[in-house]
């Protein structure tokens, strides 16, 4: 679940921020890790962070990290310019259907169109259940209090 652009910009970031330091998947930092975390809770209030690397190093970071960010939109730009009819096709799709699973956006994009039940179909196709029982079902018992009596 996301909250729009700010959300995925975030994770993107986090991501590309785990493969410098955490994975070594930087090629001007190695296959190292940097600035292992030491976390400390205060009263259950907020995680601080105590980061053990130069503010050189630091700075190297965040460049690795702006450029997978910075490749991975330009990537993913070059591919929904390209493939805008598609993109089209699904949002279509979205907004007939809501949701669509793997089949249906394959279909989708290789035929424009995909064909699912109308809601009439449905209901005589399939009979509706409900996990709560009927009061035919269900063996009532009414209870009646009784008076106490002191002992």
């Amino acid at each position: 679940i996301t909250t729009g652009a700010a959300s995925d910009i975030q994770y993107a970031t986090d991501i590309a921020r785990k493969m410098v330091t955490e994975w070594g998947m930087s090629k001007k930092l190695g296959p190292l890790t940097y600035g292992e975390p030491s976390q400390e809770v205060f009263l259950g209030h907020s995680v601080t962070q105590h980061k053990n690397i130069s503010e050189a190093t630091a700075a190297i970071v965040d460049q690795e990290v702006r450029s997978i960010v910075d490749k991975a939109y330009n990537n993913a730009h070059k591919i929904l310019t390209t493939k805008i009819d598609d993109l089209h096709k699904l949002g279509k799709g979205l907004l007939e259907y809501e949701t669509l699973s793997g089949e249906e956006v394959a279909k989708i994009i290789k035929d424009g169109k995909i064909l699912r039940p109308t809601s009439a179909a449905k209901k005589t196709r399939r009979k509706r259940t409900s996990s709560v029982p009927s009061e035919k079902s269900s063996t009532k018992k009414i209870l009646t209090p009784k008076p106490q009596t002191e002992s």
